[in-house]
């Protein structure tokens, strides 16, 4: 048998080694989670001044799933939430995305501790960051810059989304910056995708910068953003159109969050059914047919 050396010089007639090692598939891309708010607005009770319910929900944009739910509490908002949220959700390895709102140290810092990486929108409720990353990508002498382009011409409009990434962030690290300032942990990319509508003949540009825990590519940044916006079309309206969550007037006790906690869980199992008929036609036919909603209830629908 002729040794690992030997073996290693012996060589293919097209010149390659006859004992090359076997070529490594690509790592997948990570799992994107959205992580967003919404307000059911009419569980209002003005008669116990008590706002409507605002509920901040995780959503697994690939496997379409909500993974789960934290109410704001009363006079508070999404940045005291989103912590709570992430310390329930077993969410190794994953993307997180959350808009400007999550764009907070604390919470970069709960996703590293949740083992995965963010990807935080970044607007002018941080002013001077968002001028120095904008400064960054306008400044010709930025070199390295990741770049896409995607083109969609739906909805009676064509889009141009440029999309590009830096893996160069010690301008944002430097110590001549003012002290004091808030460092967002494990920092290793900003972005920036450009938006180009035309619409009725008018066009519109529009630019949005984020930070990221990950030195991503341009490709998986695209699509990272892209699928940010399901937990709108797809968690959101849903729930909207779907279960008229708008129109529903349970506003006692616990019982706007108990029921938005249903609609999830029935929206889960909706969308777990191997059919050909529509969210609104499953769930009527749940309703009006009790053996296909055991099937439903036990997933062999």
């Amino acid at each position: 048998m002729p040794s690992t050396a030997s073996c290693s010089r012996a060589a293919l007639p097209n010149g390659w080694p006859a004992c090359a090692p076997p070529l490594r598939r690509p790592a997948p891309p990570p799992e994107i989670v959205a992580i967003d708010g919404k307000t059911s607005q009419r569980t209002h009770d003005r008669a116990h001044d008590r706002n409507p319910l605002h509920l901040v929900s995780a959503w697994a944009s690939g496997q379409r799933l909500v993974l789960g739910q934290q109410a704001c509490a009363a006079k508070s908002n999404e940045i005291t939430a989103i912590p709570l949220l992430l310390e329930r959700l077993a969410i190794r390895g994953a993307l997180v995305t959350i808009d400007a709102m999550g764009c907070q140290t604390k919470i970069a810092q709960k996703i590293l501790d949740q083992h995965a990486d963010d990807l935080l929108a970044v607007k002018q409720n941080w002013p001077h960051l968002h001028a120095e990353i904008e400064r960054a990508f306008d400044d010709p002498a930025t070199t390295g810059l990741l770049r896409c382009q995607t083109t969609d011409g739906d909805h009676g409009r064509i889009e141009v989304r440029r999309h590009a990434v830096s893996h160069d962030v010690a301008f944002l690290q430097t110590d001549r910056r003012f002290p004091g300032e808030p460092r967002f942990p494990g920092l290793k990319a900003t972005a920036m995708v450009e938006t180009e509508v035309e619409r009725g003949g008018k066009t519109s540009i529009e630019r949005r910068f984020y930070l990221s825990s990950i030195a991503l590519d341009a490709v998986l940044f695209a699509s990272a953003v892209r699928s940010h916006w399901h937990i709108e079309n797809r968690l959101h309206w849903v729930l909207d159109v779907v279960f008229h969550e708008d129109l529903n007037r349970l506003r006692s006790g616990h019982g706007p969050q108990n029921m938005a906690t249903v609609r999830h869980i029935a929206l889960n199992l909706l969308r777990a059914a191997n059919d050909t008929h529509s969210l609104k036609v499953r769930r009527k036919s749940a309703g009006w047919d009790t053996d296909y909603l055991e099937a439903i209830l036990r997933r062999t629908a």
